[in-house]
């Protein structure tokens, strides 16, 4: 059997239907071993980066491994961002490089290059990955591959990278000859265990019933572990209210009258007060990062007793100690707990719900006031997310849009968001669109900004020819806004490099067939919405916002944060704390 077409059926066996690549001569043996089969295809994009991307968000929706290919030297370069992104946001994903022949490659010798296009990927890598591994021996790829994907998938999920020579892809090779990783003891020495003893539990349910102001934080870890089904019987069975960080947006359906919104930097004002004031808070599956604490964790749910599970231990006590630590992976944790309330009676939480729902109404989420003729565009995503139908996935790109949507899309049953997390990348949400449609086989909706719509703006190509269901809105403010605001804030107004003139996007798109639409004002959004959701393929709307429009409200330096600007007044924010301010501090110029 030919190398590359074990390869290939190991990776069909794993249940992948799509492999993303952009061919290069050093994976031809593995794409012509694909274009062999019809239970696995190749989806050809036209840069490596947002093939890394698609693969991204194909394992996310599609609750399996994503896998992507390049060619050696650039095309392998060009996926690091992609494969940083599923570090960070712990997401499954195989990335299979191919390697110039070894007896072209340098291995050791102080030489910079032998082979064309020879560059040492696994090296450059290896920080970014589970595992990175160059083989060198045919007769050890089964060993290697069940090892990658093995270790992509358990434990904490995350990408592995193989890198294959060509002379190995072609090479002959005995599938019944080749050792297993399963049968190893590096596979036997491996363990994933969850520490959760019974008095952890027990001390939890105890905490539950005499909390008065309890709350729960979901993290990317409740989807990340398959989690999402035993958060919600946990919820139904305690009554406790949830609030989310970027990553936790979609662990819950919006409709649950217990979900109040995001957390963080630029979270819901009325989440944040939330969670600043509860007594109780659990935290599945958040890494507590300074986008969700501020510059101040000491001052983060300070009179709360805190309780952080996470598959990482790393993640524990790393930058908010926590009284209860778990190391455990949510999934386990919830049934585990569920298990032991069954008997349960649940709590009178009804003044903590007046005092939630007082901050929800009285606080509601912004960037500015409605004028008459411009688009306000929190306004405009809560319209946006009114009409678009279930199931549907939403792919953010980065910046002020993808905030806008994360204060204000109101997810559905069965709806995915989502968001370029740890890496935080522009021109993520294009190709994420590829891997959700051919996931979902529905609509999927992209929120890009202009500047991060151009980062990818190739795969309005790859959409077409593959004729996917995407209806693409770019939210055009002629500038960087996020960087922008920052500058504003801390730079006294000095805007280097985040002024522009944009192209028209409606033209471009309609160059490559595609029909497209430009909301201007308020007046034009529901007309437009109507004709996009019933147009059968994909869709550009260009919608037109001002420049300085801003991400309000926003968590700033030395603020704790419920204390968010445009700032409350000192008498306002102490009457609707239910625990002491801390002191104000001056924030650095």
């Amino acid at each position: 059997m030919k190398l590359s077409d074990y390869v290939v059926d190991t990776i069909a066996k794993e249940g992948v239907s799509h492999v993303f690549e952009f061919i290069g001569g050093a994976i031809v043996h593995l794409l012509d071993s694909i274009a062999a089969r019809d239970d696995i295809q190749c989806v050809s994009v036209r840069h490596e980066q947002a093939g890394a991307f698609a693969a991204e968000a194909y394992a996310r929706v599609n609750g399996n491994l994503g896998v992507a290919m390049a060619t050696s030297g650039p095309g392998a370069l060009n996926l690091l961002t992609g494969i940083g992104s599923c570090f960070f946001d712990s997401v499954p994903c195989l990335f299979i490089t191919g390697q110039v022949n070894t007896y072209e490659y340098k291995f050791d010798r102080s030489i910079r290059q032998i082979g064309f296009q020879e560059t040492d990927i696994v090296s450059v890598a290896k920080p970014l990955t589970k595992h990175a591994e160059l083989i060198t021996d045919p007769l050890k790829i089964r060993y290697c591959l069940e090892k990658a994907i093995f270790l992509a998938k358990h434990g904490r999920p995350g990408p592995v990278l193989l890198d294959i020579p060509m002379n190995l892809q072609r090479a002959d090779i005995n599938p019944t000859e080749l050792e297993s990783f399963f049968d190893s003891s590096e596979f036997k020495q491996l363990t994933f265990l969850n520490f959760i003893s019974e008095r952890t539990i027990n001390d939890v349910v105890n905490l539950l019933a005499q909390a008065k102001r309890p709350a729960l934080l979901a993290g990317g870890g409740v989807r990340a572990s398959y989690g999402t089904t035993a958060l919600d019987k946990f919820l139904e069975i305690t009554g406790v209210p949830v609030v989310c960080s970027l990553m936790g947006i979609d662990a819950i359906s919006h409709q649950n009258p217990l979900y109040y919104g995001m957390i963080g930097s630029y979270g819901n004002r009325y989440s944040n007060l939330i969670l600043a004031n509860s007594d109780l808070l659990i935290v599945l599956g958040s890494r507590l990062d300074s986008r969700q604490t501020g510059t101040r964790p000491d001052t983060f749910a300070r009179e709360a007793t805190i309780i952080h599970v996470d598959i990482d231990d790393n993640e524990l006590n790393a930058k908010v100690e926590a009284d209860i630590a778990v190391k455990s992976d949510i999934r386990a944790f919830l049934d585990i707990l569920n298990s032991s309330l069954e008997n349960y009676e649940k709590p009178d939480l009804q003044e903590w719900y007046r005092v939630i729902d007082i901050y929800r109404e009285k606080y509601p989420t912004y960037s500015a006031e409605q004028k008459e003729d411009r688009i306000e565009p929190n306004r405009f995503i809560q319209h946006l997310s009114s009409v678009t139908p279930e199931g549907t996935a939403i792919c953010l790109d980065v910046g002020q849009h993808q905030m806008w949507a994360s204060q204000s899309f109101k997810l559905k049953k069965n709806q995915r968001l989502l968001n370029s997390g740890g890496m935080g990348a522009m021109g993520f949400a294009l190709p994420a669109a590829i891997g959700a449609a051919l996931v979902t086989n529905e609509d999927v909706v992209v929120i890009a900004g202009d500047g991060g719509i151009q980062v990818n703006i190739q795969e309005l190509d790859t959409i077409v020819r593959l004729k996917l269901p995407v209806k693409i809105f770019v939210l055009n403010n002629s500038s960087l806004g996020m960087v922008r605001q920052f500058q504003d804030i801390y730079f006294n107004g000095r805007q280097q490099s985040t002024i522009y003139n944009n192209p028209d996007f409606t033209k471009i798109a309609t160059s490559y067939g595609i029909p497209s639409y430009h909301i201007t004002t308020p007046e034009e959004t529901s007309e437009i919405l109507a004709t996009v959701f019933s147009t059968k393929g994909a869709v550009l709307v260009e919608v037109s916002l001002e420049q300085n429009t801003a991400v309000n409200p926003k968590l700033v330096v030395n603020r704790p944060i419920e204390d968010m600007y445009p700032f409350l007044s000192r008498e306002e924010l102490q009457s609707v704390m239910k625990i002491n301010l801390v002191a104000e501090m001056d924030v650095p110029k």
